[in-house]
């Protein structure tokens, strides 16, 4: 009886993360439907389960774009650059603050983690940046965000939970200074922990346009979420001036058929892929860093 019991448990509890997993995963399924699927069929509403007279038009639009090539070589350098001295900078940070020989050392903390609740605005922000000489240029994607007051927390909290500081007493009767400590022992160690921050910093980096839409007019440094942004709205538009009757958006339209709807999931495949492909590499050290960069043990 008991064996039986036991049977039926393990199905329900079965069935259940399968439900479960199937709600997490057809968002994202339905979205990849959608991007390859017929225009005519998506605006109807046919796509549910399989694709429908599938096509790649979509995604060909998308590439086809005027200048799609620079925007994603921009978007992919303001990536790896920003996220790598978010790390460096953000991690630094973390490690100063732990020092209770610096003077002050809860007030920086205490002042980097009032920023995350305390913010100018965007006048401020706009007139900040443009004073500073960050209009049109590729340090505007970069500088801003060099410290991360969520970054320096979790990075602090699990320096100070997660290492033992007779580890670094050690390496400093041994000659080592701060810096030494820092690279050689502080970092390799806390690699769970700064693999889950550089997931977010990639993450932000890669999705952001606002800066792009607000201070930068030189097409040679548009990001491709900004690009696809703007493709969006002209399919939009399109659809709208269609909907009026308008003879040179229904000429258009004849032309290039396209579905808002199914240009924003394509353009939602298009930016998603590339973190998906990263994300896997770093997975393992995600919920660890995360859980003890959380809490202080």
């Amino acid at each position: 009886m008991a064996g039986k019991k036991d049977f039926w448990f393990q199905a329900a509890n079965a069935l259940m993360f399968l439900l479960f997993a199937f709600v997490c995963l057809y968002p994202f399924y339905y979205i990849f439907l959608v991007s390859v699927s017929d225009a005519d069929a998506v605006s109807r509403g046919s796509v549910l389960l399989y694709p429908i007279g599938f096509t790649l038009d979509n995604f060909v639009h998308v590439i086809r774009l005027d200048g799609i090539l620079s925007a994603f070589l921009i978007s992919v350098a303001r990536l790896l650059a920003g996220t790598l001295l978010t790390l460096f900078f953000s991690s630094m940070l973390a490690y100063i603050v732990t020092k209770k020989e610096l003077p002050g050392r809860k007030w920086i903390y205490r002042a980097t983690v009032y920023t995350m609740f305390v913010q100018a605005g965007l006048i401020p922000w706009f007139i900040t940046m443009k004073t500073l000489g960050l209009q049109n240029s590729f340090l505007l994607y970069i500088l801003p965000g060099i410290i991360s007051p969520f970054a320096v927390i979790l990075i602090k909290t699990y320096m100070e939970s997660a290492i033992s500081p007779a580890l670094e007493e050690s390496a400093i009767i041994d000659g080592a200074g701060y810096f030494r400590v820092f690279a050689s022992i502080m970092v390799p160690v806390s690699m769970p922990v700064i693999a889950a921050v550089a997931v977010f910093s990639a993450v932000g980096q890669w999705n952001s346009w606002q800066d792009n839409f607000y201070l930068v007019s030189d097409s040679r440094l548009q990001t491709l979420q900004y690009l696809l942004l703007n493709f969006l709205q002209q399919a939009e538009m399109l659809a709208k001036a269609v909907q009026l009757g308008d003879g040179n958006a229904l000429e258009m339209a004849r032309r290039r058929p396209l579905d808002p709807f199914a240009v924003k999931t394509t353009i939602t495949m298009v930016t998603v892929i590339p973190i998906m492909l990263v994300y896997p590499f770093l997975q393992k050290y995600f919920v660890k860093g995360i859980m003890m960069g959380a809490v202080k043990g």
